[in-house]
């Protein structure tokens, strides 16, 4: 049974550049939102001491603070669940993040992208360097112990340069935690419509990559886009890469339960007509099941532990991709470890090209 829930809060002041998530403009819908989901919880959580849960966007800081708690009332949890709200740094001030501990949440992840003022007016962000820098020291006087820092590489007119003194800042300000991404302009998005002059290709991005892993070296590099300090990794992030199940509610929400994955609607309007009914559904085959094992555990940078795969789907890992493994390890993008194989950081950076082969 799942123990972990992901809630989606499918609200904004408005879309930043590069964004392809589901987000509304609808403030007027929030309530009526808030009551849909509660019904879907209700309907489908089967009453699990969860582990986890994480309030994602969107912009769930512009929840108020009884629907934050009246969604968690919906759960059982534990005193050392560990509770996720993602924030925006112009949507939090320190007597909203005291209510936020007060209700349990133990964990902030702040939607900083940058410090630099330019880039963040270039990507329709609503903060500025020094309201990410606030939100942060806000977050430590309202009793945070653990905060992360999502950063995006690669938006028109950064620099490596620039990139790297974004994650120096964040060292320095302390930070537990750090997310980054590299800029995709996907179809629909404000940037596909615009033009860019200065903007990275991929070889820059690759750059800007290595240059994280090196200036983060003192942080663990747990994930492909995730550094942790002193052990604080996301524990429900870590459930999605170790392809454990989990619930998911509300608008755009993706689920995992009895080997069926399923997604909401997207669509506000007919979610909020009838939250019950999934937009889709599919029952993943074993040979399914097996890929997307090897491709999420991949991404974790300790890799996949072979026995535990042989005995989950009865095979013989080491046999069955002989010939892929031989071919990645003499390339120099596959490694050898004491539980099974990972990728190297030079297959990180191909990491689309060597785990498709593991497609029959």
């Amino acid at each position: 049974m799942p123990e972990c829930a992901y809630i989606h809060i499918p609200f904004c002041r408005r879309k930043c550049g590069y964004c392809a998530f589901v987000s509304y403009n609808r403030p007027e819908l929030q309530g009526i939102y808030v009551e849909k989901l509660i019904q879907e919880i209700k309907s489908k959580y089967k009453g699990e001491n969860l582990k986890t849960i994480y309030f994602g966007g969107g912009t769930p800081s512009l929840l108020e603070i009884s629907q934050i708690e009246n969604i968690l009332k919906s759960f059982n949890f534990a005193q050392n669940t560990e509770i996720t709200l993602e924030a925006n740094p112009d949507s939090v001030d320190l007597a909203y993040l005291k209510e936020l501990k007060r209700l349990g949440i133990n964990r902030l992840s702040l939607g900083v992208q940058s410090f630099d003022n330019e880039l963040l007016k270039i990507a329709n962000r609503l903060h500025n360097g020094i309201q990410a820098i606030n939100a942060l020291k806000n977050t430590r006087k309202a009793g945070f112990e653990n905060i992360s820092l999502d950063f995006i590489y690669g938006l028109p007119e950064q620099s490596t340069d620039g990139f790297k003194n974004d994650l120096k800042k964040a060292i320095s300000l302390g930070a537990d935690h750090i997310s980054l991404y590299g800029l995709k302009i996907e179809d629909g998005t404000p940037f596909s419509k615009q033009k860019f002059e200065n903007i990275a290709d991929d070889d820059m991005q690759a750059q800007m990559y290595l240059s994280a892993i090196e200036i983060l070296s003192g942080y663990e590099h747990y994930e492909f886009s995730n550094f942790a300090k002193n052990g604080k990794i996301s524990r429900h992030n870590m459930n999605y890469w170790d392809n454990e199940e989990y619930y998911g509610f509300g608008a755009a929400a993706h689920g995992y339960i009895d080997g069926k994955r399923y997604s909401n609607a997207g669509n506000l309007e007919i979610y909020l007509k009838n939250p019950l009914i999934p937009e889709s559904e599919h029952k993943l085959s074993a040979k399914e099941r097996l890929e997307e094992e090897i491709f999420l555990g991949f991404r974790r940078c300790a890799g996949i532990d072979t026995k535990k795969i042989n005995k989950k789907f009865s095979i013989d890992f080491d046999k069955k991709y002989a010939d892929i493994l031989e071919k990645f390890q003499k390339s120099g993008h596959l490694e050898r470890t004491k539980t099974g194989w990972k990728l190297s950081v030079e297959g990180i950076l191909l990491s689309n090209e060597v785990l498709c082969e593991f497609l029959d």
